[in-house]
């Protein structure tokens, strides 16, 4: 009878905890003033390290301006990108955003906010390579982050994954890496966020370089949020549109993207 008794009060304790996570945080966030943003801060130009050792970025900057006027401290944290929703639903961090693409996979997993920036997933090979289309990728490494957009983006298209060699893509855990497998030879070909790669091109010489006419669509960034956390992210929606409306959104996306 006690062990049954002690199993019961176990079980009870574990629903318990499970209803809490489920219940909506905004009211306890903004007592304890403070969030905790979940990013790759490998992901120029939204959120990454510079020069001096600091966490900038535009997704940076505008989440501060954001949780500055609803009146909560940011605090963020980097994570394995591709562990990001199990570590949104876990309670490790509050928010994913960082070129977050949204996506009918991981609506099914976040709850999203409200499409801030647009983007595409664009194919990139070394100028004197003969990929000119996505035709031209069969036989071809090609390469991509895990569990990234890019990474759907190209598994949505069976035809073309079959036709890769070895019939499959490989992933690396950042686009930087990318980049440094492309330039070695290894990979024929990388597939990954405009946004992104533009401002890499930026730092490298450009003309040594072939970004493809052909792509893997056009995709909108958003805001991650736990699916119970509907009162963050109304919040967090309202203050984007204030942001927009009042150009504070322009003033910090001149800083970073080059249109």
């Amino acid at each position: 009878m006690k062990k049954l008794i002690v199993l019961l009060l176990g079980l009870f304790l574990l629903a318990g905890c499970a209803q809490k996570k489920e219940e909506d945080s905004f009211e306890a966030l903004k007592e304890k003033g403070e969030i905790v943003i979940g990013l790759d801060d490998t992901f120029v130009p939204m959120g990454f390290i510079n020069e001096k050792g600091e966490l900038v970025g535009f997704d940076v900057d505008l989440a501060k301006e954001i949780f500055t006027r609803i009146g909560i401290t940011p605090k963020f944290q980097a994570i394995d990108w591709s562990l990001k929703e199990t570590e949104l639903t876990s309670g490790n961090i509050d928010l994913i955003f960082n070129g977050y693409t949204i996506t009918d996979a991981r609506k099914e997993k976040v709850n999203f906010s409200d499409p801030y920036m647009d983007n595409r997933q664009i194919i990139i090979t070394m100028a004197t390579s003969d990929i000119n289309s996505k035709n031209d990728l069969a036989g071809k490494v090609v390469s991509v982050q895990k569990e990234s957009s890019a990474f759907d983006a190209v598994t949505a298209e069976k035809d073309v994954v079959t036709n890769l060699k070895d019939g499959q893509l490989i992933t690396f855990d950042s686009n930087l890496e990318l980049f440094l497998d492309l330039e070695a030879g290894r990979s024929d070909a990388i597939v990954l966020d405009e946004v992104f790669a533009k401002y890499v091109l930026l730092t490298k010489n450009a003309d040594e370089y072939r970004i493809l006419d052909d792509n893997f669509g056009n995709e909108s960034y958003g805001i991650g949020f736990r699916k119970a956390d509907i009162t963050l992210r109304d919040k967090v929606n309202e203050t984007l549109k204030e942001i927009i409306a009042d150009g504070t959104f322009d003033t910090i996306k001149k800083v970073y993207i080059n249109d």
